[in-house]
């Protein structure tokens, strides 16, 4: 992976802020040429600084009403890759993370209601080789939502 130079952080900044603005508006707002910044972000989707691009849906608008963060025991945390193979097929969860702490795993899912939630947790979490138990947070609100911040000083490189 390459450095990430300060027009890098300043071209992220400005995409963090607005991921559907125009690269000839990024390209005057940096003072460069739109084919550079072009490049640059190019080289950045390369090199995994970009991940993705596109947009949030809000899940309440789709049916999905309750948000959820499950905390996963397995027998060994060797297992985890394993469980991960079928947790990937699972359409509710969103997010899995390998943890320290009480849990060896975290997974956020969205579902449609406790009855969806129970069955996910009953008739399928559970039912994985090697969970030994399962723990259930619901968020009640979201109130912060932001990517990691893009400090501009040369000094936070």
């Amino acid at each position: 992976m390459q450095k990430i130079d300060k027009l890098d952080k300043r071209i992220l900044s400005i995409l963090a802020t607005n991921a559907r603005i125009a690269f000839k508006d990024v390209a005057e707002m940096c003072g460069v040429s739109r084919a550079a910044i072009h490049q640059r972000v190019e080289r950045l989707k390369e090199d995994g600084v970009i991940t993705g691009s596109g947009f949030s849906v809000n899940p309440k608008s789709v049916g999905y009403g309750t948000c959820t963060y499950v905390g996963i025991t397995l027998e060994r945390g060797s297992m985890y890759k394993d469980v991960v193979k079928k947790l990937v097929d699972i359409p509710e969860i969103v997010e899995c993370h390998f943890t320290t702490g009480p849990y060896t795993m975290m997974v956020k899912a969205y579902v449609s209601d406790n009855e969806q939630l129970m069955r996910l947790l009953n008739d399928t979490l559970q039912s994985i080789d090697g969970v030994v138990s399962t723990e259930t947070l619901i968020s009640l609100d979201q109130s912060i939502k932001r990517d990691v911040p893009i400090h501009l000083e040369d000094d936070l490189n």
